[in-house]
């Protein structure tokens, strides 16, 4: 920085009487004159004066030398002042909108753990009652329950975490696995039953002349399975042969089941096609007695177009019968006992319909390999055929470790509504779900099983991201004839069959890592029996969103908001419509799983119809009206 030249001039002055008065200190003290003597006091006057002025300029020359730079710095900066608040204030605001909805999450992870742990709590607090249930809960089950809040808890950690983490910080340093915990924190791990060999068995030895006439009418093909599995229980009870349905009346069973399999795996024949049975009974099929398991609303759930495949069949019959009044929407809990009562009888043939709903000693039935004394680790169990096809598909696009996703949409959303809490999810909470289950498993893949349209399953894709990455959903390609992993298919004609589509896509996700399964879904309750015949299932495995509440309540829950249904109706809506519900999840992917669930909402009296009126105050309502 230059200096003017006056600041010059006074500095030499200085100096030069500085230099000046140091000679005259050398100097003899001369005698000083009368004139002196009477200019004396103005003399001292001007040298007090001059000390003044010099002081002074001093002083202010400092303060120059201080201050000036500062000024000019200050002065420099004005110009990026506002903009550099303004930028401050926008970090600042991003910071906070981070905290906000991590605590938002946060609470709402810490209120489901919550409520589970006090469940798990309440289920062991009553000593009696652990006593008489210890049997029928293994460790197994009790470790899988405690994983489950483990990994919970994790995940509000990381929640909590997320808006401090900058750059590429990674928590994987906080994380709990086998290394670090004694091999207990596991996060997946095979889950065999205990009971397996325990299990509490029925042999079925049937007479050769006796036969049960197989008769499964309701749903589609998992239903008719279970059906197939209860005849067979059924059977093994009256000691007779079981009949498969002719496909003429029922599915091609022998084109997705090893029927064979099941005599192989007994020792003996205890199962017959219906052309067998026709064979046996020398061309003149008649079923001798025709019992109704369920007597309304529709005997036999059988309608005249079913008899009429029947007599059209060449099988002659009987009048149908009730042993008893049973109503199919509400079947009684029913026992052996019950059973061996009402349907020994000495005929040679019989048939029992529908027995799908019917509630006979499911503990028995339902347990891993089923109620029946076998070699085999299932009875019922997809062809040969199908299982290598399935085990080609996941040697070429899924490898040894994947997740298989059961997502049942199509006719769905009706059926799960009816029940409280429904089971029907919006794509995003549905992301939500299986985000969290890839995370646990480690998969880095997932098989996609489903009926969805392609604007869900592309929806879904998106929005399923674990660590900043997306797995890859991945489902069964159309016809390639450079691809041979189908190749025993075609070569066999079972080609653009949909039963047996839908019989591999249960082989490979019974042969999954993890399995999640729709609630409610017969197929998913097919595919978790093969799991536990096989012993391929999880400690992992689990209903998609598990525990969780569906819809409406899920996107409340995600707000922060315990209730639609009062008088603060339109309070809850101005908060949903908010800046926070940006927060939750992105506004698209929000609209698109909303849409649908408020439409509901309103035409089931959930929300006022006046709401319709203020829909222009709301960014994203309108859409919803449209």
């Amino acid at each position: 920085m230059e200096r003017d030249s006056s600041d010059e001039e006074d500095d030499r002055e200085n100096l030069i009487e500085q230099n000046d008065r140091k000679q005259h200190e050398n100097d003899p003290l001369p005698t000083p004159s009368p004139s002196r003597r009477r200019f004396s006091t103005f003399d001292v006057e001007s040298r007090i004066r001059h000390r003044f002025n010099f002081n002074k300029r001093y002083t202010l020359f400092a303060a120059a030398i201080i201050f000036l730079p500062l000024l000019i710095f200050f002065l420099s900066f004005s110009t990026n002042f506002r903009n550099l608040f303004s930028t401050h204030l926008k970090v600042g605001d991003s910071l906070s909108v981070r905290m906000r909805e991590s605590e938002l999450r946060a609470l709402y992870l810490l209120k489901k753990q919550q409520l589970s742990l006090f469940s798990l709590w309440n289920s062991t607090s009553n000593s009696t009652l652990l006593e008489k249930e210890f049997n029928s809960v293994s460790f197994e089950d009790m470790k899988s329950a405690l994983l489950k809040q483990i990994s919970l808890n994790k995940e509000i950690q990381q929640v909590l975490l997320a808006p401090h983490e900058s750059g590429n910080v990674s928590s994987s340093s906080s994380d709990l696995d086998s290394s670090n915990a004694g091999g207990f924190l596991q996060r997946c791990e095979k889950k065999v039953d205990q009971r397996f060999a325990d299990r509490k068995k029925m042999e079925w030895k049937p007479k050769s002349d006796k036969f049960l006439f197989a008769l499964c009418l309701s749903g589609q093909m998992s239903n008719h399975l279970i059906c197939l599995e209860k005849h067979m229980f059924f059977a093994a009870l009256l000691n007779r042969v079981l009949v498969i349905p002719s496909s003429r009346f029922d599915y091609q069973y022998n084109r997705v089941l090893d029927i064979e399999h099941v005599n192989d795996c007994l020792g003996r024949k205890v199962v017959v096609t219906f052309e067998e049975f026709v064979e046996i009974m020398k061309n003149k099929p008649h079923i001798d007695r025709f019992f109704c398991y369920f007597s309304d609303p529709t005997p036999c759930y059988v309608d005249e177009e079913h008899v009429k495949k029947l007599k059209g069949l060449g099988v002659s019959m009987g009048k149908l019968e009730s042993p008893w009044k049973e109503d199919i929407r509400k079947p009684s809990k029913l026992t052996v006992k019950d059973l061996e009562g009402k349907f020994v009888s000495d005929d040679n043939v019989i048939a029992v319909g529908d027995v799908f709903f019917a509630d006979v000693e499911e503990e028995w039935i339902m347990q891993p390999g089923g109620p029946i004394a076998h070699k085999c680790k299932t009875l019922i169990e997809p062809t040969r055929i199908i299982m290598l096809t399935a085990q080609r598909f996941i040697q070429t696009f899924l490898g040894s470790n994947f997740i298989a996703l059961h997502f049942r949409r199509h006719g769905f959303l009706k059926f799960c509504n009816v029940k409280k809490p429904s089971c029907f999810y919006p794509v995003p909470q549905a992301a939500d779900c299986i985000a969290r289950v890839v995370e646990r498993a480690n998969a880095p893949v997932v098989y996609l099983s489903t009926d969805a349209a392609e604007s869900e399953t592309s929806l879904l894709q998106s929005l399923v991201v674990v660590n900043g990455r997306t797995i890859p959903l991945v489902k069964r390609p159309p016809r390639n004839s450079a691809e041979k992993w189908d190749a025993l298919l075609y070569r066999h004609g079972l080609q653009e069959d949909s039963q047996v589509e839908a019989m591999l896509d249960k082989a490979i996700s019974a042969m999954s890592s993890v399995f999640i399964g729709a609630s409610g879904s017969t197929f998913t309750e097919d595919i978790f029996r093969l799991r536990k015949g096989w012993e391929s299932a999880s400690s992992c495995d689990e209903y998609l969103c598990q525990a969780g509440e569906a819809g409406l309540s899920w996107i409340l829950n995600k707000s922060g908001i315990n209730s639609l249904v009062d008088a603060r109706c339109m309070m809850i809506l101005r908060n949903l419509s908010s800046p926070l519900l940006s927060l939750i999840i992105s506004p698209e992917a929000f609209i698109t799983s909303v849409n649908l669930v408020f439409k509901e909402a309103l035409f089931e009296g959930l929300l006022p119809s006046e709401l319709a009126a203020h829909a222009q105050n709301y960014r994203w309502i309108p859409l919803m009206f449209a």
